[in-house]
């Protein structure tokens, strides 16, 4: 019975027998440097790139919250489009809005008082939207519109 030979790999085929030449040795490669070795999210250019673009965002986020209080910082412009925004006090909003249909009181274990208007906008006779604005002493901190 035969017995046939497994293929040895050429690499292992040398290394084993020693009648037979080595290998040429591998070329040398330049040693990789320090932040290629690293993973891409921890390279300083990556990583500065990253910060640098949180900053804008959030400088973005701060410049939009603040330039209409800038550019109109009594709100006499948003009470003649009838607008509301946030840091209103009640009586721009009246004067913007008008009275609204129904307004709920409460205070906060802290004394603060804090008051939900409620306006009512009739698009026909079967459909009713509402608008909800917050205030808390006396200034309007937001509302929702369903």
């Amino acid at each position: 019975m035969e017995s046939q030979a497994q293929p040895v790999p050429p690499l292992a085929m040398a290394t084993a027998e020693p009648g037979l030449p080595s290998p040429p040795p591998a070329e040398s490669q330049a040693p990789a440097t320090k932040t290629e070795s690293l993973p891409y999210l921890c390279r300083p250019w990556v990583r500065k790139t990253l910060y640098a673009g949180f900053v804008l965002f959030f400088g973005f986020m701060l410049w939009w919250r603040y330039y209409p209080t800038l550019t109109d910082p009594t709100f006499e412009k948003h009470i003649a489009e009838k607008r509301v925004m946030a840091g209103m006090t009640r009586e721009q909003v009246l004067k913007a809005w008008g009275s609204p249909y129904t307004m709920k009181v409460t205070y906060t274990k802290d004394g603060l008082r804090r008051e939900e208007w409620i306006y009512e906008d009739w698009v026909d006779t079967s459909t009713v939207k509402h608008r909800y604005l917050y205030f808390e002493e006396n200034i309007l901190l937001g509302g929702w519109w369903q």
